[in-house]
């Protein structure tokens, strides 16, 4: 693996250094290399490294996240800007087991410290992430993505609804139908935002359930167990970002706001149920 990072990082020698972390279900790892010569002093290599054994239907699932995740990475990361920071894919790699990703070290560029939970000043400096990714992806097709974003929207749930099945169908419905559609981050929690210092600018991470949707979905998801009155903020950016008029798109994801929050708390009831 080392060797092979420093063919695509054209430094000299890679050493690990850090196991940042491990990734859901015993899937791979997340590692920091650092590097003599080359493009940078520090890079983190995701290692998607699938079990050996596992349920079929969730490791279909999960393996088509990981490849969307590379995806995104690979065509759909160059196209954000500094106001929906994300780490630069310097290379990929698919072996019989699973994948590698080299990505920027987020920690080196000045994202290096984690909130969660977020303090008001961080939790908007999300929002405005989120604002500005929605924007840029306002009406993309999001071809290659998953074409329903988020990892639990209904479809993957329907064996463990927990409320009246119509109900949560309509749900499913309303915000599918939404005329304004973008790209979203799909699972916008606070862990998967990395915060500069002052907390005032952030960089997202964790893109194996970005797809086309609803921008309502990431916010209700972001402002889970955080005061209504945070929508605001949010509108405020989203208006900042995009170009032209925005007064029917906001009257549409206002009142689909409601129904996001529904739509997860849907989720949740199967979840814990």
């Amino acid at each position: 693996m080392l060797d092979w990072v420093s063919e695509v990082m054209q430094a000299r020698t890679a050493q690990l250094t850090e196991r940042i972390q491990r990734l859901w279900g015993g899937y791979g790892e997340v590692v920091r290399v650092r590097l003599e010569g080359g493009l940078a002093p520090t890079v983190v290599v995701k290692r998607i490294a699938p079990p050996l054994e596992a349920d079929s239907i969730g490791d279909a699932r999960k393996r088509r996240s990981y490849a969307i995740e590379e995806r995104f990475y690979r065509d759909y990361a160059p196209r954000c800007d500094p106001h929906c920071r994300v780490a630069h894919m310097f290379g990929s790699k698919h072996d019989d087991g699973g994948w590698w990703f080299v990505l920027e070290d987020l920690d080196a560029a000045g994202f290096s410290e984690r909130r969660s939970p977020a303090t008001p000043c961080g939790l908007e400096a999300c929002l405005a992430w989120l604002a500005a990714f929605h924007a840029r992806f306002l009406g993309d097709p999001c071809e290659g993505l998953w074409p329903e974003g988020t990892y639990w929207h209904l479809a993957t749930r329907l064996d463990e609804l927990a409320i009246e099945a119509a109900r949560a169908h309509a749900l499913d419905r309303a915000l599918a139908g939404a005329r304004f559609q973008t790209l979203l981050h799909g699972d916008a929690k606070e862990a998967n935002f990395c915060f500069a210092r002052d907390e005032r600018t952030v960089a997202a991470v964790d893109f194996q359930y970005t797809g086309r949707g609803c921008g309502m979905k990431d916010v209700a998801y972001l402002l889970h167990g955080h005061p209504d009155r945070h929508l605001e903020t949010y509108f405020e950016y989203l208006r900042a970002a995009v170009a032209g008029d925005t007064g029917e798109l906001e009257r549409e994801w206002r009142a689909l706001f409601p129904i996001a929050q529904q739509d997860f708390q849907r989720f949740l009831a199967g979840w814990r149920g």
